[in-house]
């Protein structure tokens, strides 16, 4: 295990191939997850790329810290493991709140990003009260009432199956989340809105969204790409929105396909 202090949290991270001079990849995970989720990736794209990938504080193996955590925090955590591991660029791919992430950094240092890869997320997800509602819910009574509705939003039915072993262990991972990680990340979520900063981002993008995904429909996904010039849209079919764990290989074909089409790559 590896970890890195940034002000008064240890960040857990993860790196994978960094000294094979291969292009890096930057992953950042989505909210009520751990780094775990991206195995399948890392398997699928492992002969051609780098990762670097972490558990955002409050989250995994990550401690909270005591500060409320922005997605500008998130970002500063990424770009701090950045800097530990002497990394320039990155191709930066962010799931759901990821997402997030990558669209701060990618409006704050443009120069870091490669190729931007923004996955079941877009540039203001839900509204103040929806998250004010769930994060009072959850400060009250635990994230147990709440890991079924979740997991609806989550996946498709075909994949939420009682005999699926990885739809267990997805959602025994969020139950398992810490409250005050999850509500404040879940707060970051709320206060986000990259809605005109993203008019003036001049990088490679790909926005994916999932054909099922009840948290982030193809619909506002779709808007996320309108914004943002010369951005590409890729659908993953019979998914929601965590399409690592539901259709890898559908999504890291999706994602090769669009990074062996650039030309710096």
């Amino acid at each position: 295990m590896k970890f890195l202090q940034v002000g008064d949290a240890a960040i857990h991270y993860q790196a994978d191939g960094l000294s094979d001079g291969r292009p890096i990849i930057a992953l950042v995970n989505s909210l009520g997850t751990d780094l775990r989720i991206w195995d399948p990736v890392v398997a699928a794209l492992g002969r051609h790329y780098a990762f670097l990938r972490h558990d955002k504080r409050g989250h995994g193996l990550s401690e909270t810290g005591s500060a409320p955590a922005s997605i500008e925090t998130h970002a500063a955590d990424v770009l701090a493991l950045m800097a530990h591991l002497d990394i320039e660029r990155v191709i930066l791919w962010g799931l759901s709140i990821g997402g997030l992430v990558a669209q701060s950094i990618a409006v704050s240092h443009p120069e870091r990003v490669r190729a931007l890869i923004l996955s079941n997320t877009a540039h203001k997800i839900g509204t103040a009260e929806m998250w004010n509602a769930r994060i009072g819910a959850i400060k009250a009574e635990g994230l147990s009432p709440m890991v079924d509705p979740v997991m609806e939003r989550w996946f498709t039915p075909a994949f939420r199956r009682a005999d699926n072993p990885l739809y267990a262990g997805a959602r025994t991972m969020l139950a398992r989340q810490e409250v005050e990680g999850y509500c404040r990340s879940a707060a970051a979520v709320r206060d986000a809105d990259f809605t005109e900063a993203l008019r003036g981002v001049a990088l490679p993008t790909l926005c994916i969204a999932g054909s099922g995904d009840g948290s982030t429909p193809p619909a506002l996904v779709r808007e996320l790409s309108a914004l943002i010039p010369g951005s590409h849209y890729a659908e993953i079919d019979a998914c929601g929105h965590i399409p690592c764990l539901e259709q890898p290989d559908a999504y890291a074909a999706c994602v090769a396909d669009f990074l062996t089409r650039l030309p710096e790559l």
